[in-house]
């Protein structure tokens, strides 16, 4: 049964988690659009007219995802990307580059200097809410999984060493136990490189 858009009620907002984004355009009327769609009760929204000002405005907005143009005076989006990424604490920010650039120099140019996604002017701000709300999400699955990794490698270290800890005590107690401490032995050292194979792949 088709619906009447007349009748459909308000539109269900993409943007319905928590979330501060900062947008990066040297167009005004763009960075008030942003404003009027982006906007929501859970979501929020702070800009900046060029790379310069972002960088300078960063820390104090602490934004959980940015939309940055491309092309823009001082500071342009591409040296805006590479210097953020060089700095450890923006490291995993996700970032969608939003310009009117679709050309296959400015996409592998954007994603080789640390673009997380991609999306190109005019902008559809409707389909830029979802793909803000899932590339955020992925972020933050992302940094669960890291943050999950780093805990159990920590509790694996800290067995493995409480482990040779007790086996040493115990064969100062029996000598006799020296072919299971070597077992022991092996068996944690194969866990601790199963564990950093994990990582490095």
């Amino acid at each position: 049964m088709s619906v009447d858009p007349d009748n459909a009620g308000p539109p269900v907002h993409a943007l319905r988690d928590p979330l501060r984004i900062f947008y990066v355009d040297d167009d005004p009327i763009l960075r008030e659009f942003a404003v009027m769609n982006l906007t929501t009760d859970q979501a929020v929204l702070e800009t900046a007219a060029d790379g310069a000002e972002a960088l300078a405005k960063i820390e104090g907005a602490r934004p959980d995802i940015v939309l940055l143009d491309l092309e823009m005076p001082r500071l342009d989006g591409f040296e805006t990307l590479r210097r953020l990424r060089a700095d450890p604490r923006h490291r995993e920010l996700p970032v969608i580059v939003v310009t009117s650039r679709e050309d296959i120099d400015a996409i592998e140019r954007a994603f080789g200097a640390g673009a997380t996604s991609f999306a190109v002017k005019p902008m559809n701000w409707r389909l830029l809410s979802h793909q803000i709300r899932y590339t955020h999400r992925s972020a933050l699955n992302e940094r669960r999984l890291a943050e999950g990794r780093a805990d159990a490698a920590s509790r694996l270290t800290r067995l493995a060493a409480e482990g040779a800890q007790f086996i040493s005590q115990a064969l100062a107690r029996d000598p006799d136990l020296r072919a299971a401490a070597l077992g022991f032995a092996r068996a944690a050292d194969a866990a601790l490189n199963l564990d950093a194979a994990s990582k490095a792949a």
